[in-house]
């Protein structure tokens, strides 16, 4: 399983009201690093299918969301849990720094 696509109009129902953590990847397509750190969120995703939701957010295309949560620097991941930001991590990593990030989400 892959990182999916949110928007503005469903991101409250797939991120806010979601029962379990979701990581949202605020991200953009001339993003390069957004790209480098794509496939590893993908594997994470597939890795952890019962404990963690990962989403995309595309800036370009979901302005609204990315000056609500205040993204001034992509890649930006947001853990939200109960509706809030639980979590933020700024920047392209390798998967082992950011399982070790998510460590208190992947347990």
């Amino acid at each position: 399983m892959s990182a999916r696509a949110v928007s503005e109009s469903t991101f409250d129902a797939e991120v806010l009201q979601s029962a379990r953590p979701v990581l949202v990847d605020f991200w953009a397509e001339w993003c390069g690093p957004c790209r480098m750190v794509s496939p590893i969120l993908d594997q994470i995703a597939s890795e952890n299918i019962d404990k963690l939701d990962i989403v995309k957010v595309n800036v370009d295309e979901n302005p609204g969301l990315a000056m609500q949560y205040q993204i001034t620097s992509i890649p930006a991941l947001k853990v939200f849990k109960g509706g809030e930001v639980a979590q933020t991590i700024i920047g392209a990593k390798p998967k082992a720094a950011l399982e070790a990030d998510l460590a208190a989400f992947l347990a």
